[in-house]
C-alpha cells in the first residue's frame, strides 16, 4: 500500500480545496473508461461520450496520448497538477501546457511501465493535453460548473461537521477506497505497493470532484493532494434530480426541489442551500413546511441537525416519479400525487408535528 507520512502541524493545516481543473480530469477520466458508477454518470455520459470519441477518433496522437496517460495503475503526473486554492480553470490547465517535453515523456513512461509508442515520440504533447482538457471544461463541465461547485462546496460542508464530530481519522477512513488513517502519523492514500513519502512540512490539501474516481498528486516538499469522489450520487446528476412538473405544482417548485433532493439522503440546511441554490430563510421555511406536514424527517448527528425523507414524502415523490398508479382505471397520474398530498393533508401522515414552528426555523449546522 502507498502512505505518507505526516505529522500533527501539517494535518491541522491542511484544508479542502475546490479546483475546476481536477473536476475536469475526473470527467475525462470518466469518459476514458466509458461507463458509469450511478444513472447520473450513465446520462452525462449518453450526452458527451459519443463526441468525445469522434474528437479522439480525429486525433490518433491525442488518442494514444488519453490511453497512455491515463494508465491502469499509475497516471501520468503532468496531467494532474496538484490543485492551488483559488486557482482558475485557465491557470491551472496553463501548468499542463507548460510542461516541457521530456518531461512529459518520462511521466507516460511511467504511467505505460515500459517503453513509449512511436507515435507519442513528439514535443506537443503537453499541448495536446491541455487542449483535450479545455474541450472537456468548455463543453460538458463549464456549463454546469456554479452547481457542481454547489455541490462540492456542500461536501466541504460535511466533511469539515464530519471533522468536529469523529476527529480526522473518520474522515480520511471515508474519502475514498484505499485511503484511510494507519495511526503512528500515517495516510494510506492508496493500495499500490509505492514506497512511502515523509510530507511533514509541506501543504496537505483535500480536493472533492463529482465523478466517482480519485487520485494523488504533489509537487514535491511543497504541496500534496488526495483528490477524492464527493459524498452521495448527487455529483454531476441534474437530470436524476429534475422535479416532477405535478410535484412542483402542488408544492411549489422551490419546496418540490428540496424534497426531492432529500431522496439522495439526509442532508443538513447548509447543504441544501449549496445544491439548491436558493436562500437560508427560503430553504428553512421550506424544511419547516414540509416537517410539519409529515414529508421529512429530521435528527441531531453532533451539532448538525440532518432531514430526510419521512415515508409519506417517498411515496409522494414516487408516485410521479415512477408514474405508478394505483387508483382508478383511467386515472391519471398527477391523480397519484394528488391523493398522497390530500392524506398529508387530512392526517394520515404516520407523524405530527411535536414541536415549535420557532425551532424547526432556527439554523440548523453550526
Amino acid at each position: 500500500m502507498g502512505w505518507w507520512q505526516v505529522n500533527a502541524d501539517t494535518l491541522a493545516g491542511s484544508r479542502f480545496v475546490v479546483s475546476p481543473l481536477a473536476e475536469t480530469f475526473a470527467c475525462l477520466k470518466l469518459l476514458h473508461a466509458g461507463a458509469g458508477a450511478h444513472p447520473g454518470e450513465t446520462a452525462w455520459l449518453r450526452e458527451w461520450l459519443p463526441a468525445h470519441r469522434v474528437r479522439l477518433a480525429a486525433d490518433p496522437v491525442t488518442a494514444a496520448l488519453v490511453r497512455a496517460g491515463l494508465g491502469r495503475d499509475w497516471i501520468a503526473d503532468f496531467l494532474t497538477p496538484t490543485p492551488r486554492d483559488g486557482e482558475s480553470f485557465e491557470d491551472g490547465v496553463a501548468r499542463v501546457r507548460a510542461v516541457r517535453p521530456a518531461e512529459a515523456r518520462a511521466h507516460l513512461r511511467t504511467s505505460l511501465a515500459g517503453p513509449l509508442p512511436g507515435v507519442l515520440d513528439r514535443d506537443d504533447l503537453p499541448e495536446r493535453a491541455a487542449g483535450l482538457l479545455t474541450w472537456v471544461w468548455e463543453s460538458a463541465v463549464r456549463p454546469s460548473w456554479e452547481r457542481r461547485r454547489r455541490v462540492l462546496e456542500a461536501d466541504v460542508v460535511t466533511r469539515v461537521a464530519q471533522v468536529s464530530r469523529g476527529g480526522w481519522a473518520a474522515v480520511l477512513d471515508s474519502l475514498r477506497p484505499g485511503t484511510r488513517w494507519l495511526g503512528e502519523s500515517r495516510l494510506q492514500v492508496n493500495l499500490h505497493e509505492y514506497p512511502p513519502r515523509e510530507i511533514s512540512g509541506a501543504e496537505l490539501l483535500f480536493v472533492p470532484v463529482t465523478p466517482r474516481t480519485g487520485w494523488v498528486s504533489w509537487e514535491e516538499r511543497e504541496r500534496y493532494a488526495v483528490v477524492y469522489p464527493c459524498t452521495g450520487v448527487l455529483a454531476a446528476d441534474h437530470r436524476a434530480r429534475d422535479v416532477p412538473a405535478a410535484l412542483s405544482a402542488l408544492l411549489g417548485p422551490g419546496r418540490a426541489a428540496v424534497l426531492v433532493l432529500l431522496g439522495q439522503g439526509p442532508l443538513s440546511t447548509t447543504q441544501l442551500v449549496a445544491l439548491t441554490g436558493q436562500g437560508l430563510g427560503s430553504v428553512g421555511r421550506h424544511l419547516r413546511v414540509l416537517w410539519d406536514a409529515g414529508l421529512v424527517e429530521r435528527g441531531r448527528v453532533g451539532r448538525s441537525v440532518l432531514y430526510s425523507r419521512s415515508g409519506a414524502g417517498e411515496v409522494l415523490v414516487r408516485a410521479r416519479q415512477e408514474g405508478r398508479n394505483h387508483g382508478k382505471p383511467g386515472e391519471s397520474r398527477e391523480a397519484d400525487v394528488t391523493r398522497a398530498t390530500e392524506a398529508v393533508g387530512t392526517g394520515d401522515s404516520p407523524r405530527k408535528p411535536s414541536r415549535p414552528r420557532a425551532e424547526l426555523a432556527s439554523g440548523d449546522d453550526y
